[in-house]
């Protein structure tokens, strides 16, 4: 199923409500970037994609197997660095606290499982990116095949 992001920025810093038609978040940049911090920046939502992608494949495989697993915690950090051809290079780390009564080789399955979730593959993958239209009749959009 394709995913619709439709977002409307304000002029307070980078505010920006942003919404998929069923739920509604607040962007912006924070206020070394003349933003106004009342919410994630682009990066933290992409950080956040993943995040909550490996928990959910956790809390996904665990229920298939039957595993008793409590709370599933992630730390992610991502560092962006930016190379001499102008391109990006973004190292992340994870770390991922699982609670439950499984044994180490389950840990183990569960992690190496979220470590290729859905997202992750997603973003490893090759993005087409348009060029944005300026159409003003909002049709709805056609996607890139």
């Amino acid at each position: 199923m394709p995913t619709t992001i439709s977002i409307k920025n304000i002029p307070e810093g980078y505010q920006s409500i942003i919404s998929n038609g069923r739920h509604t978040v607040i962007g912006d940049e924070p206020i070394p970037s003349k933003g106004t911090d009342l919410g994630f920046s682009p990066t933290d939502f992409l950080l956040a994609g993943i995040s909550f992608c490996k928990v959910a494949t956790i809390r996904n495989v665990a229920r298939r197997k039957g595993w008793d697993i409590k709370d599933v915690n992630a730390n992610l950090a991502q560092k962006v660095k930016r190379l001499a051809d102008g391109t990006y290079e973004t190292p992340i780390n994870s770390n991922i606290i699982i609670d439950g009564d499984i044994t180490d080789e389950q840990r183990k399955e569960l992690i190496q499982e979220a470590d290729n979730c859905y997202v992750t593959r997603l973003v490893r993958g090759e993005w087409i990116i348009a060029p944005s239209t300026s159409d003003v009749a909002h049709e709805e959009l056609e996607l890139v095949s």
